[in-house]
């Protein structure tokens, strides 16, 4: 009878054993770059499984890019405490991407109670392993004094860092420093240097700043011609100050033929896109707009008026 028994055991062990043999095999583990590949084709579900499982082991590079899926709510909900969450685990194992990441949740106050000296923390740390992004914004503490007394010359150390790795917008806000002689003595030209590396990248607020310069003949030897280049490609991406200086230019006829049509567009544009915070330079685009829309017939008008309800945004590119 136990021999029985026993063979009866046996025979139902083998044919479960049958049975998951003959089943759907289960799905290899991700690789980090399967993942990678997924996340960048937008097949976020397969991204953020692979990254999860990874991430699960203890590899810093997938908790860091599962902080950014949740940060930026690809494949899963936004969770900005879940974000801190990875981004913490990845950054405590060193990940510098990591660290800056982290730095700015604390200085936004996403996901934690804002708080600037840990945010200075943790971009001190990416910064100094080299990373540009969070040179960049420890920068903008130093220069802003948030989280660390203000100090000139200290953003400059870590902008220039940062732009001498080609990071546009350390680039940008070294031009900045040198045009307002913050941390440097004030040099345009030096100024000029900057911006056109920024610009060059595409970067708006260069593009915008290094047409003004051409415009006024700060730092490099006026030419509205040039002035007119860089600020369409500022305002084409939709910034506010390039798109007020283009309505001036084809108001007056500087730099293009005079076209008030043009001119009350880049206006209305601008004055809708200036932040709360920028009042004063939205009054100017207002006026700007209704002064030339004084000088339009009702159908050019409605033309001008048209076509700014139409513009579109363009992406920036670089040269």
């Amino acid at each position: 009878m136990a021999t029985m028994k026993r063979t009866i055991r046996l025979a139902a062990l083998a044919a479960a054993l049958a049975m998951a043999l003959a089943g759907a095999l289960p799905a290899a583990a991700q690789t980090f770059e399967e993942a990678v590949a997924a996340y960048e084709r937008g097949d976020y579900a397969t991204a953020y499984r692979g990254f999860r499982s990874l991430a699960e082991q203890g590899v810093a590079s997938a908790q860091f890019n599962l902080g950014l899926m949740h940060d930026d709510g690809r494949g899963v909900p936004q969770d900005y405490a879940e974000a801190v969450k990875w981004f913490r685990r990845a950054a405590e194992q060193g990940n510098a991407s990591a660290q800056g990441s982290l730095g700015l949740m604390y200085f936004h106050g996403h996901g934690v109670p804002q708080d600037y000296a840990e945010a200075v923390k943790w971009y001190r740390r990416a910064a100094e392993q080299g990373n540009a992004v969070a040179q960049t914004n420890l920068g903008v503490v130093y220069a802003n004094g948030k989280g660390v007394p203000q100090d000139y010359a200290e953003a400059v150390k870590w902008f220039r860092r940062a732009a001498e790795q080609g990071n546009a917008s350390a680039q940008y806000n070294l031009g900045r420093m040198y045009a307002n002689g913050k941390g440097v003595p004030q040099d345009y030209a030096e100024a000029v240097k900057w911006f056109r590396r920024a610009a060059e990248q595409g970067n708006a607020a260069a593009q915008s700043i290094l047409g003004f310069m051409y415009a006024n003949g700060k730092g490099i030897p006026q030419d509205y011609a040039e002035a007119v280049k860089w600020c369409r490609r500022a305002a084409e991406q939709g910034d506010a100050l390039a798109q007020s200086i283009l309505g001036f230019m084809y108001e007056d006829g500087t730099g293009v033929p005079q076209d008030y049509v043009r001119a009350h567009m880049w206006f209305n544009l601008a004055a809708s896109r200036f932040l709360a915070t920028e009042k004063e330079s939205r009054e100017i685009a207002q006026q700007g707009r209704d002064r030339v829309a004084q000088l339009l017939s009702p159908e050019a008008l409605a033309r001008a008026q048209r076509m700014a309800r139409e513009w579109q945004p363009v992406e920036a590119s670089a040269e």
